[in-house]
């Protein structure tokens, strides 16, 4: 199911809600969401402790159980970790999230996952403007995909977290160092339950 298909303007469906609203996003005609995410804004937990963010805009529903959550998404990409990411959460001490992110210069993939302190994974170059984004979850095992195409899934991680059966589950728009970026998500589609291997999805 598209989460994003009842929404018009400035009124998401009611399956969604925001975590830090941000004051300018709006859905287009086409049910596409744009997010300006504010400066400075983020999710991380530096292992260092340095650092704590859990101020960027996220838009979620909350799912029980297996399943799979996909995106296509486009960044504004000014400054270094712009970012439009789907994430997955637990608690605020307890999460994931795939990134289509400006990282050295480039359109990149990166991922996060934090269970108390956040570690920092960079895939690679994208090779795309406008790569497609999956999580999927069986139990307590989860894994993230991206696609040039939306047919042809590459693995970016496979990892387990000791999660309750609920989760929320979203979009993410960041600029953790920047001014602020616009993040656009074509679609959110959220499909309960996950047949076969969960690091082979296949369309």
């Amino acid at each position: 199911m598209n989460l994003f298909i009842n929404g018009s303007e400035q009124s998401p469906s009611s399956e969604l809600k925001w975590m830090n609203e941000p004051k300018e996003w709006s859905f287009d005609d086409k049910h596409a969401l744009t997010v300006s995410a504010p400066a400075m804004a983020d999710f991380f937990r530096d292992p260092a402790g340095i650092s704590i963010k859990d101020s960027a805009p996220f838009l979620y529903t909350t799912i029980n159980g297996d399943f799979s959550l996909e995106t296509r998404v486009s960044v504004e990409m000014i400054r270094q970790y712009d970012s439009g990411c789907l994430m997955i959460m637990a608690d605020k001490l307890n999460w994931a999230k795939l990134c289509f992110e400006f990282f050295d210069h480039k359109p990149s993939i990166l991922s996060v996952v934090t269970q108390n302190s956040s570690d920092d994974c960079v895939s690679g170059e994208a090779a795309t403007q406008h790569p497609y984004l999956r999580i999927a979850r069986v139990g307590h095992c989860f894994a993230f995909h991206y696609s040039l195409d939306g047919e042809q899934w590459k693995l970016v991680r496979y990892f387990g977290m000791d999660a309750p059966q609920e989760l929320k589950v979203g979009v993410v728009a960041q600029s953790p160092i920047g001014e602020g970026s616009k993040v656009k998500f074509d679609y959110l589609l959220l499909t309960p339950g996950v047949t076969g291997d969960v690091r082979e999805v296949t369309k």
